[in-house]
């Protein structure tokens, strides 16, 4: 499969016009994402009324904070208002956002992803809602609920899944269109490419059969090693700040990726408040394996160790000096990747 470029969707005036010129460009989607500040479904339906071609994604919309039925409502309004372009991703966030922000227990986060996509195809489908899980019971058992059947029509809605651990990893392989993924080195990818092979083989598909998706930012910049330091310095607030002392599948991830004590270590110095410590602690070579940095040749030769480990699409973050900066930065990213994909495997 050839490399596709995908980008962040703002929710600016900017934001806007980027999403608009790097459809222009030849950009395959746009992904809205979803923390504790604005919502990924407002801004892709605004964006549905002012793009044509361009894919249109949540990563992600955060399980638990809508019902599934919901969930599956605003899919179905979002295809109808963007012509077929949405994709539903979804993810589990972690037990600081579900139950600090949301207020919504964060258990049986497998579960519950396997439930809710079972419940989302269903409704999608066009079948009558009758669903009996560990975790949902529609009907409600007991109760005056009937059995409902969709009032808009059937539908087709990819469903993403953004995973980390093996668990989650084999859930995805198994039951979704494609995998959104964060951590992600390509030098290491069978941390994750494993367990998502062994749960599409489960299900009698293959990886092909899912569109491997990962984040990255992309600057080009002559100097490499100056972006390499700082972008490594942003996995401190990641390993710091991004889940609890129990609970943190960023720094999880890349333990398995074999950076478990670096993690461990900046993380001890985040919680200590020794944030500039633990910004210095991080491995530089993370800024580098993580991302798209350097002059174009830089670049591309990291696009082809992407391509090389099964990737995809990459969706990235564009750096530049304001729109035209980085829209300067992305037709040269656009370039590169069409040239890798020219070449022979």
């Amino acid at each position: 499969m050839p490399l596709r470029v995908a980008i962040w969707a703002e929710a600016s005036a900017d934001g806007v016009t980027f999403v608009q010129e790097a459809e222009r460009l030849g950009v395959h989607s746009a992904w809205a994402a979803e923390a504790w500040g604005y919502d990924a479904l407002t801004p892709l339906a605004f964006l549905a009324g002012r793009t044509s071609s361009i894919g249109l994604g949540t990563s992600i919309a955060q399980l638990g904070a809508r019902t599934p039925a919901m969930l599956a409502m605003s899919a179905m309004s979002m295809q109808a208002l963007s012509g077929g372009r949405f994709i539903l991703g979804l993810g589990t966030s972690g037990p600081q956002v579900m139950e600090g922000w949301h207020g919504v227990r964060f258990d049986a986060p497998v579960q519950r992803t396997r439930e809710t996509i079972e419940i989302v195809r269903a409704i999608t489908a066009g079948e009558r809602l009758d669903h009996q899980g560990r975790l949902y019971q529609l009907p409600l058992p007991g109760g005056e609920g009937k059995a409902i059947r969709s009032m808009a029509a059937p539908v087709h809605v990819p469903i993403y899944v953004a995973s980390l651990g093996p668990a989650n990893l084999r859930m995805t392989g198994e039951l979704a269109d494609g995998w959104i993924g964060t951590a992600f080195i390509p030098e290491s990818a069978d941390a994750f490419l494993g367990p998502l092979r062994d749960g599409a083989e489960k299900a009698g598909r293959t990886l092909a059969d899912l569109d491997l998706t990962v984040a990255a930012t992309v600057e080009i910049t002559d100097d490499l090693d100056e972006a390499a330091r700082r972008h490594a310095r942003g996995y401190a607030f990641t390993f710091g700040a991004m889940g609890s002392p129990e609970h943190n599948f960023y720094k999880d991830a890349f333990g398995r990726q074999g950076y478990g004590d670096a993690a461990a270590d900046v993380q001890k110095l985040w919680l200590a408040g020794r944030r500039e410590e633990a910004a210095d602690a991080v491995p530089v070579e993370l800024g580098v394996k993580t991302n798209l940095l350097g002059p174009p040749s830089a670049v591309k030769k990291r696009l082809r160790v992407y391509r090389d480990a099964g990737i995809g699409t990459i969706k990235v973050g564009v750096a530049g000096s304001g729109l035209d900066g980085r829209l300067d930065t992305l037709g040269q990213l656009i370039d590169l990747v069409a040239e890798v994909n020219k070449e022979p495997m």
